[in-house]
């Protein structure tokens, strides 16, 4: 049975699957895993368990499933990460994750400052936030020079990977765009000037496109996976990228929204067709997974992450919360949170921000909290939704994938608040899909690559309810119109949290969530 093998590390859990040459999955598998949260504004993670769990999973999918011949292999990752590794591959300190590692704003000052925001505007596309790799490496640099004393080569999850199977050293385009302002966005090339001046004794990862085959698995990797040796391995992107081809959202004028342990939305346009390459300060440029293409990117700090908060603080499970937060009804009897609870990403670019809950009295229940927090999601979505718009995108299809998909009140809430009408493919197992699916097409002659329409169509479309619009408009207003009327004192609470930590500093519980994609 001929099949490709595609695997996603995730915040919150590894994800494999082995999918037929039709599209069909054969057998999945997952490894839960927590990030580690040393201190306030910290999200890392030990790389070991990245390449341990591929392996495990990897094994699983193998031994459950004999006849299984895999044709190709595909990586995914979330990002951008920034993994440091010595000459020997060996990681010098934890990887970084993501927007939701605020650690390095001092960084982000003093580049900005060393090369304005116009020329990093115009080599990245993007202003310099907590998104942003190139601080988060000057941060090592500044913060832990032992480390950065040993430092040699850049990975993400989905290169980690590729260098663990093959012994390439590569890095797709779109999460190279991450590493601001490193990688110069129009050349599609790393920029020579600031990469000597923020990076030179890291050696630069060969560029490739995400679907481009890296290399082919090694002996040494066969023995350890159960693969054979041999097998194609593409260079693979990051989650969210993989997760928007998985659901065929990556043609011009596609929007995808991944419901996960945080959200995010990635608009596609094409310089090829001669469209520009849309900036905003308040939104993330990036290249596309495949050439000529651009995204203007965006995503809140936490969404699954909060609606997981609620059920252990509740000591509920989710099918309780759901029924209870219908039957809160809309606008959630008077309540209104800020989605902020680990800063927040796009389109306010504050990481200082922290979460509100207004309008709480003694006769709310834990279903009102819940339908405010669902709802809170979904006004960051359309806070993102028109910053987009008012920069150019022309949005006109919308695509929704990953395990929030699996509860029909949070998509319906979101098209309510947006009033945008979502495509729900059938199958939204995410990143890991669309992984096996660029390693299919990577190794198929051109007569036999499959279409993602055919593996993967539309199952139900959402329409949004007109009838709440003009409540959910007037709550829009209020949601925008509190966070200035609070972020004075939020930051000031934020401040204290930092000096708290700081102080006697300790390792916190980590926090994970099951609708993480």
């Amino acid at each position: 049975m001929r099949c490709t093998l595609g695997v996603d590390v995730g915040t919150s859990s590894t994800k494999g699957v082995l999918v037929a040459a039709d599209g069909a999955i054969i057998a999945s598998a997952t490894r839960a895993h927590d990030v580690s949260r040393p201190r306030t504004g910290w999200v890392e993670m030990d790389a070991a368990i990245w390449w341990d769990e591929f392996v495990s999973i990897t094994r699983e999918l193998l031994s459950a499933h004999p006849d299984a011949e895999v044709t190709a292999v595909g990586v995914s990752g979330m990002g951008p990460c920034i993994l440091l590794a010595d000459e020997d591959d060996e990681p010098v300190r934890p990887a970084i994750l993501y927007g939701v590692d605020t650690r390095a704003g001092d960084q982000i000052e003093r580049m900005t400052a060393d090369l304005g925001v116009a020329e990093i505007t115009r080599v990245g596309g993007s202003t310099l936030t907590s998104q942003a790799g190139g601080p988060k490496i000057a941060w090592v640099a500044d913060e832990e020079p032992d480390a950065w004393a040993r430092a040699r080569r850049l990975f993400m999850p989905a290169s980690w990977l590729a260098r663990k199977l093959t012994g390439a050293y590569v890095l797709d385009h779109q999460s190279a765009s991450q590493v601001s302002p490193l990688y110069d966005i129009e050349n599609e090339q790393w920029h020579a000037p600031f990469w000597e001046q923020y990076a030179a004794t890291i050696a630069q990862p060969r560029l490739a496109w995400a679907g481009d085959i890296a290399g082919t698995v090694t002996d040494d990797a066969a023995a350890l996976t159960g693969l054979a040796a041999g097998i194609p391995v593409i260079t693979g992107t990051i989650d969210a990228w993989t997760e928007a081809v998985s659901v065929g959202a990556h043609e011009p004028g596609d929007l995808m929204l991944m419901y996960g342990t945080t959200m995010f939305m990635v608009f596609t346009n094409s310089v090829a067709t001669g469209e520009e390459t849309l900036r905003t300060p308040s939104m993330w440029t990036t290249a596309g997974v495949f050439p000529g293409t651009r995204n203007l990117a965006g995503g809140l700090s936490t969404s699954g992450a909060l609606t997981a908060w609620l059920k252990d603080l509740t000591d509920a499970d989710y099918p309780q919360l759901l029924a209870e937060a219908e039957a809160s009804g809309p606008g959630a009897r008077g309540l209104l949170v800020l989605p902020y609870f680990a800063g927040e990403r796009t389109p306010i670019q504050d990481p200082d921000a922290r979460g509100v809950i207004a309008g709480l009295t003694l006769e709310h229940s834990r279903g009102d909290l819940y339908r405010a927090a669902l709802e809170a999601t979904a006004l960051g979505v359309r806070h993102n939704v028109e910053t987009m718009r008012e920069a150019g995108a022309d949005i006109r299809r919308i695509v929704a994938v990953g395990g929030g998909t699996q509860g029909q009140l949070w998509l319906q809430v979101v098209s309510d608040v947006t009033g945008l009408v979502q495509e729900v493919p059938a199958t939204t197992i995410g990143a890991s899909y669309g992984a096996a699916f660029l390693a299919a097409t990577a190794t198929a002659a051109d007569a036999e690559a499959p279409l993602i329409t055919d593996w993967n169509p539309v199952a139900q479309t959402i329409t949004p309810n007109a009838a709440l619009r003009a409540t959910y408009d007037t709550l829009f207003d209020r949601y925008v119109r509190l966070y200035a009327a609070t972020v004075e004192v939020v930051h000031e609470l934020a401040a204290d949290q930092r000096a708290a930590t700081d102080s006697a500093p300790h390792s916190r519980p980590s926090t994970s969530s099951t609708e993480e994609s």
